[in-house]
């Protein structure tokens, strides 16, 4: 099927010659870089505002604050309305947590609380923030014994297997740190386990004596008391409506058909803080465990029972079906209407969410700010430019899925790109991940964009330092909103951020405060990924001719063809057709790379090329739907939705993503 795909790939691209396009509004391109447009004030006004009450989907807080996009694109001349949906969500309904250590030891029920601190300036909406609890966990009540599992992954699994020590009618307590915490609780239970326990450890998330830092708000590293909250459902968008939108009286699947789906876990689970874990720990007895499964250096030591601590665990949740608020702001292009470059970011958040979105809100609003006032200069793209943001992105990348499943024929024969921003600052490091044929534009717009750390270079001298390790990712199965637009449809994609990880992700205490205090002091990490985000988008809604370069995309496939081989040595598996293939694409891709350089030597083919119109759309329709050529419409085996076929984009493995929200101290 693969080798289908690049063959259709190549068909593409070797149809048509592809003629020069000088740069165009060259003017405007670097006026929206000048300081005269940039306000890191405007971002940190943006940033402020969507933040100052926690803001969870379908809460009236995240209402206010899609008024306040809204809003912020009509003022900036962007044709905008809000496209709703009708989503089903769940929240805690009750939650308690009880342990019954050995004797002497009495009972000990814990509080399930993030503390406030003296001094909070958000201590009078505390109250607003949704109780600590896993979105679409099993309700249920368990009672057993505790087994540490380490990160809950198959390999900690085999280690208690191969130390004799069985989860069954257990109650699991495994950290944060290596995988998604919904295959925590899935693996858990398909191990016999009755429920499971997650907490954030102080030596992945900081703080204590591993490090000598100080937790918030004092250092950046996660409170005792702090909690990553989550969802811990495994697919894209609505569970009850998979692969369809959920409009207004739709057809839903029951909450037994969600279960069989296989998308959610089966067992009850419960995010809790470092310090609830450490208590729990405390009680634990049996074999120590092993030195790479220990804890902060004055912490307890670790062993893996089971037992002798007893936990009660009980959780019970409440579904509904919520109005979530996607708000869409478009700029219609002067030349081709309908071609679309998209730009989204989600707004909802477990609590206040200054990193985990609204970093990226209010970078989306800034780029939509200074699209506005090159327009009053008389700017207008030629291509359209739509704005997205997405509601419900936590539950399930919701909002974004039901969007591009309701438009999925539209959006499959007119967007060119969709470049995601989700949490666009908490920390220095530029990072990027993309489609390969768009990695030629982020190297260039990074080369065009000062270092906020350090302005006598640009991004990219930093990004790729001295050692030229150009290290451009590529995009997971999931992790954020770009999913349904390159899994589901096949369109171009990227995301970008500053920073990788930061330690208090998805809890009470990711407000402006610490962005403020760590994640960006003065706010010009934001302005530059708003100035690299929408250079890029500037790029491809006013080329003439689409800058996307498939030789990128043929280095990419032959990568991913050599740990093939590799991976089938000793087995009866022939690849020869498919590195035919492959060096086929490479060669077509490199030929279309000199008759550009050849063209662009040439001037005397401007005039003629520039006046077919025709040629120009025939040209970019086929750039443009190239990567189309790489999807199934049936999907891949046993997973319908995912329509990609390559699969160095992780389809549709979470733990490379999860896997970034480990902090070693």
């Amino acid at each position: 099927m693969i080798k289908v795909a690049i063959a259709t790939v190549l068909a593409i691209l070797t149809s048509y010659f592809l003629p020069f396009s000088p740069p165009p509004k060259p003017t405007y391109h670097s006026l929206f870089l000048s300081t005269s447009l940039t306000q890191n004030s405007s971002i940190a006004h943006h940033l402020f505002t969507l933040t100052r009450r926690p803001h969870i989907a379908g809460s009236e807080a995240n209402s206010d604050a899609a008024a306040y996009v809204l809003s912020t694109l009509t003022s900036s001349n962007f044709h905008s309305r809000i496209v709703s949906y009708q989503a089903a969500l769940t929240y805690p309904a009750s939650r308690t947590l009880t342990l019954t250590p050995p004797p002497p030891d009495p009972p000990f029920t814990f509080e399930l609380r993030q503390e406030i601190y003296a001094g909070d300036p958000y201590a009078d909406v505390a109250d607003e923030v949704v109780p600590t609890f896993h979105a679409y966990a099993k309700s249920g009540s368990v009672s057993g014994p505790v087994v540490y599992v380490n990160y809950g992954r198959e390999d900690d699994y085999k280690t208690l297997d191969e130390m004799g020590v069985d989860v069954s009618g257990a109650v699991v307590l495994a950290r944060y740190g290596q995988i998604y915490r919904g295959d925590i609780a899935k693996n858990a239970g398909s191990k016999g386990a009755i429920g499971a326990l997650v907490y954030t450890d102080r030596k992945d998330y900081g703080g204590g004596a591993d490090d000598g830092g100080e937790w918030f708000p004092d250092g950046k590293w996660m409170p005792p008391s702090g909690v990553q909250v989550g969802t811990v459902y495994s697919g894209i968008g609505d569970p009850t409506t998979p692969g369809w939108p959920s409009t207004e009286g739709c057809e839903r699947l029951n909450n037994e058909e969600v279960e069989e789906s296989g998308e959610v876990p089966l067992i009850p689970s419960l995010p809790i803080s470092a310090a609830d874990g450490e208590r729990i720990l405390r009680t634990i007895g049996g074999q120590v465990a092993k030195e790479d499964w220990q804890g902060s250096k004055d912490g307890p030591i670790y062993r893996v029972g089971p037992g002798p601590g007893i936990v009660n665990l009980s959780y019970f949740g409440k579904q509904f079906v919520a109005t979530i608020k996607n708000i869409i702001g478009v700029i219609e292009g002067a030349e081709e209407p309908d071609r679309f470059v998209i730009l989204g970011n989600h707004r909802d958040a477990w609590t206040f969410g200054a990193v985990d979105p609204n970093s990226g809100t209010a970078a989306l609003l800034e780029v939509a700010q200074r699209f506005s006032k090159l327009q009053k200069r008389g700017w207008k793209p030629r291509r359209t430019i739509i704005l997205c943001n997405w509601d419900a992105e936590e539950y399930g990348l919701i909002g974004s899925t039901e969007w591009a499943e309701e438009n999925r024929e539209m959006l499959a024969s007119r967007a060119v790109a969709y470049l995601n921003v989700d949490s666009a600052v908490c920390g220095p490091g530029f990072h990027a991940s993309a489609t390969p044929q768009l990695d030629e534009l982020l190297k260039r717009a990074t080369q065009q964009v000062l270092d906020p750390d350090n302005s006598s270079q640009t991004i990219y001298e930093s990004w790729f330092g001295s050692s030229n390790s150009e290290e451009i990712g590529r995009l997971g199965g999931g992790g954020s909103d770009f999913a349904a637009f390159v899994q589901h449809i096949g369109i171009p994609s990227a995301i970008m951020s500053y920073g990788k990880g930061y330690p208090v992700y998805h809890s009470m205490y990711d407000d402006y405060i610490w962005m403020q205090k760590f994640g960006d002091p003065g706010f010009h990490r934001h302005v530059a990924v708003a100035s690299v985000w929408g250079l890029i988008a500037l790029w491809l809604a006013d080329d003439k001719f689409l800058p996307f370069n498939y030789l990128s995309y043929a280095e990419e496939l032959q990568k991913y063809a050599k740990d093939l081989e590799v991976e089938i040595s000793g087995k009866d598996i022939n690849l020869t057709p498919l590195l035919k293939s492959i060096e086929e694409l490479e060669i077509a891709a490199t030929k279309i790379n000199h008759q550009i350089k050849a063209i662009k030597e040439n001037e005397g083919w401007r005039s003629v090329w520039q006046k077919d119109h025709l040629k120009v759309r025939e040209v970019n329709d086929r750039l443009m739907m190239a990567e189309r050529a790489f999807t199934d419409r049936d999907g891949l085996s046993g997973r319908s939705w995912y329509k990609h076929l390559v699969s160095f984009f992780k389809t549709p493995d979470r733990e490379a993503f999860y896997g970034l929200r480990t902090f070693k101290a």
